[in-house]
């Protein structure tokens, strides 16, 4: 119980809250949608806006999350051209916005900054900064899905038949994406580039395992992935490894076993 005790651990309980709120929601939209692939273009974008903000003094968060906005607007403006695969537009922002990364981290004066925290995560260095934005960040979908969550289900699961209805698809479209790039920059101190991607999905799908209803996956998906990040910690904190890494372990492990639980049962109701 000491361990409760640490400011830094009582940040990470904290921050992994806020942050599986945010990916709960906003994570069952890019998987209803299958848009993870999208996720992953701006994830890996959003390094251009790390190495920008290094270079000219700009907090690299709030960088990253307007270089990351805009790759977002970027991406869902080329996919809808005709004469633009998606996957080239992705590719594009992708690929951009790893080299703008590299290129303005390498020519940042002064000591070339640490990058693991960036590419990798580690919950147990978020501050009270990175908890306040997650926590907005949170509170800002819970209140978008609450006034727009019938159209959001449309749109997830039938544009063209949202677009029959009157519905403001590209608004909610193009705001689902701005929340999408911020969700993810605002947890690369939790899990980093390399593995955000992964507390958008899993829990997802190991909600997905017990209920197909948009509402219930979202609300299984925030424990399922608070589950997740608690379990991390302690794994990363008494075993002394990366807390990103032990999220994403221990929330694959949560997804296994509820897989061959459900295999199972289901092995057991046909005998």
């Amino acid at each position: 119980m000491d361990l409760f005790q640490y400011t830094f651990f009582q940040n990470a309980l904290l921050g992994s809250f806020f942050a599986s709120i945010a990916c709960g929601i906003i994570g069952t939209y890019i998987v209803t949608r299958r848009l993870v692939f999208i996720s992953g273009g701006i994830t890996h974008a959003s390094f251009g806006g790390i190495g920008l903000g290094l270079y000219i003094g700009m907090p690299p968060i709030l960088s990253a999350a307007i270089f990351s906005v805009l790759s977002a607007f970027g991406v869902e403006w080329l996919s809808k051209r005709k004469d633009m695969r998606e996957d080239s537009a992705i590719a594009v922002f992708w690929t951009f916005g790893m080299a703008v990364g590299i290129i303005f981290t390498f020519l940042s004066p002064g000591f070339a900054p640490d990058l693991s925290a960036f590419l990798f995560g580690n919950i147990l260095t978020i501050t009270q900064t990175d908890i306040v934005m997650l926590a907005a960040l949170s509170v800002a979908l819970i209140i978008f899905f609450f006034f727009f969550i019938h159209p959001i289900i449309y749109v997830a699961f039938d544009r063209e038949f949202a677009r029959s209805q009157g519905l403001p698809v590209l608004f909610i479209e193009y705001m689902l994406m701005m929340f999408i790039a911020l969700t993810i920059v605002f947890c690369l101190r939790m899990v980093g580039i390399v593995l955000v991607l992964s507390l958008l999905t899993l829990p997802q799908m190991t909600a997905n395992l017990f209920t197909f209803k948009f509402k219930w996956i979202i609300w299984l998906s925030i424990f399922i992935g608070y589950l997740g990040c608690l379990g991390g910690l302690f794994i990363s904190y008494f075993l002394n490894v990366p807390s990103g890494a032990s999220i994403i372990f221990f929330s694959i492990i949560i997804y296994a076993i509820c897989k061959l639980g459900c295999g199972f049962f289901i092995h057991l109701q046909k005998q």
